[in-house]
């Protein structure tokens, strides 16, 4: 296994001044702050912003997510657009005896519509599947996210099917639909 001081950190150019950064606690303030100025906005879709209240708080989500990240059990990348931070990508978990990785993502609410996230699926999927880690990309979305589900479409990602009430939020449980797209 290799030690955490040998560990390199990667970058993923998606052109325009757009690149995938990953974790690392350095970034921890620039993150908080993201949070902190989304926080509104990223609750309506996920749970964890409202029990962010300080820049340790990111800072151990960030080295639990840099060994994760090291060890091939996730992914998590910070989407810079020239050198400021405007959102997550990441494989939330990755399967590795299935080659399956579960993609997530949110970008500043400033940042959305401009294609960001659809760059950032097609260099990470192009990525891993070249390398042969992963071969089955799988998103998995509020069937009332309508943003994300047109992201996973254009994508070239297939319905697979819909988890009913697969996701607790805000007090109440959603049903979520599946896509996936296959490589190789």
């Amino acid at each position: 296994m290799q030690e955490a001081e040998n560990w390199q950190d990667e970058e993923i150019i998606l052109g325009d001044k757009l690149v995938l950064k990953s974790i690392h606690e350095k970034y921890a303030e620039a993150l908080f702050n993201l949070v902190m100025h989304n926080q509104a906005w990223l609750q309506k879709a996920m749970d964890w912003p409202q029990y962010v209240t300080s820049v340790e708080d990111i800072r151990k989500t960030a080295q639990g997510n840099y060994l994760l990240h090291h060890h091939g059990g996730a992914k998590m990348f910070l989407i810079y657009r020239r050198d400021e931070m405007i959102g997550v990508f990441s494989f939330n978990a990755i399967e590795q005896t299935n080659k399956t990785a579960y993609i997530g993502y949110w970008l500043d609410e400033d940042m959305q519509g401009q294609g960001i996230i659809a760059r950032a699926i097609e260099a990470v999927v192009a990525k891993y599947s070249k390398e042969g880690t992963i071969r089955r990309f799988v998103i998995k979305c509020r069937v009332a996210n309508e943003a994300s589900n047109r992201v996973a479409r254009r994508c070239g990602f297939t319905l697979e099917g819909c988890l009913r009430q697969a996701e607790y939020l805000n007090g109440q449980f959603h049903d979520q639909n599946i896509y996936a797209r296959i490589i190789g």
